[in-house]
């Protein structure tokens, strides 16, 4: 029993140390050459809403008896709304498109700008900046209004019960009121010396009369969210549902049917190119293989919706919806100099220079 134990331990670490070693692939700069992959071209959707909180006040409950007030709200609660969306696209690295470029004998390795993950972003030039890409953030743009206690009157303070102060409260509203208008109509009693005193005069009834109504309306506070969500189309028009939106709960999951959709369509403007040899039609030769890839990018219209109404649309170059072309020649050579930019979103080529060497 002690010798089949030996034997298979032996056995597992002899398995253990012929198992190799899996490193995910990093693309770069090595001595032989440029490891680099294009881009997919994704989408980042930035949707704007505003969130309404509801809290009533001390006689919501009275509010319809005694001042007619309909439709205010008993407990606190929520209300948004979907005010608007962004469209940004970015670059992400492709995996299925790795490429490499061999450094020729007897010249300089050239100077290469990749993005963090791999992306080939320039050659002999400066690099283009990566876009800033909206964050999640919220932003409050009013509190909730003071308390309204300090504008209760000794007599409201001392009735016996919930609806005798409201009652009472309902009547101080109204005799602020008949102030108000008697002060207009120049009928007060004490009627102010001028119009800066009279100014003070009202603005103070209607400061009594705001306080006193905040017992039976609801206090509001409103806050701007940003919700983010991305998305890859694929190489095909799509039309996907990104999430569903609820004027209760706001952005829900696309799956939770409590809010309707928000809807992302992508739709080619020009017609679909025909796969490219590096895709799978064939294996390029020698000489093409060293060539360097980049994308030349297909437009298409994207659009996000919710209830039939369009929140944002805009027509985008995407890297998906066009083909992997070559840049053959001698790009570094002992004549000539090239200076090459790529779109980060796309691929594409931005600039491309060629400079005699002295």
């Amino acid at each position: 029993m002690t010798k089949k134990l030996l034997f298979l331990t032996a056995l597992l670490a002899t398995n253990a140390s012929a198992q190799t070693e899996v490193t995910e692939y990093k693309p770069g700069v090595t001595e032989d050459g440029i490891t680099y992959f294009l881009p997919n071209t994704s989408l980042r959707v930035a949707l704007r809403a505003t969130r309404t909180t509801y809290t009533p006040g001390e006689f919501a409950r009275y509010a319809e008896r005694y001042l007619r007030l309909k439709d205010i709200p008993q407990t606190t609660c929520d209300e948004w709304t979907l005010d608007g969306a962004d469209i940004i696209a970015y670059g992400t690295a492709d995996p299925a498109k790795a490429y490499s470029i061999k450094f020729r004998p007897k010249t300089s390795a050239p100077l290469v700008g990749l993005a963090p993950d791999g992306r080939l972003l320039s050659i002999c030039d400066t690099a283009p900046e990566l876009p800033a890409l909206p964050r999640p953030s919220v932003k409050r743009t009013s509190a909730p209004a003071e308390a309204a206690d300090a504008y209760k009157t000794e007599e409201i303070l001392a009735a016996g019960s919930e609806a005798k102060m409201a009652e009472l409260a309902a009547a101080e509203i109204y005799d602020i009121r008949e102030s108000r208008s008697a002060l207009v109509k120049g009928q007060a009693d004490y009627m102010p010396k001028d119009g800066e005193q009279l100014r003070l005069m009202l603005e103070n009834l209607d400061r009594q009369e705001a306080g006193l109504l905040r017992l039976f309306t609801a206090a509001t506070a409103t806050e701007e969210y940003v919700f983010i969500l991305d998305f890859t189309p694929g190489a095909h028009d799509a039309d996907e549902i990104l999430c569903r939106f609820s004027r209760h709960l706001g952005v829900v999951d696309k799956d939770d049917l409590a809010g309707e959709p928000v809807r992302l369509t992508v739709k080619a403007l020009t017609p679909l190119p025909e796969a490219p040899q590096d895709a799978g039609t064939g294996a390029p030769d020698k000489k093409e293989a060293a060539d360097l890839r980049y994308i030349v990018p297909g437009r298409a219209a994207v659009a996000v919706t919710y209830q039939r109404r369009e929140l944002a649309g805009q027509a985008l170059p995407l890297a998906q919806f066009g083909r992997v072309e070559r840049l053959g020649g001698e790009l570094f050579n002992k004549k000539y100099s090239t200076h090459i930019r790529f779109a980060p979103e796309t691929g594409g080529i931005l600039k491309i220079d060629t400079d005699e060497k002295p």
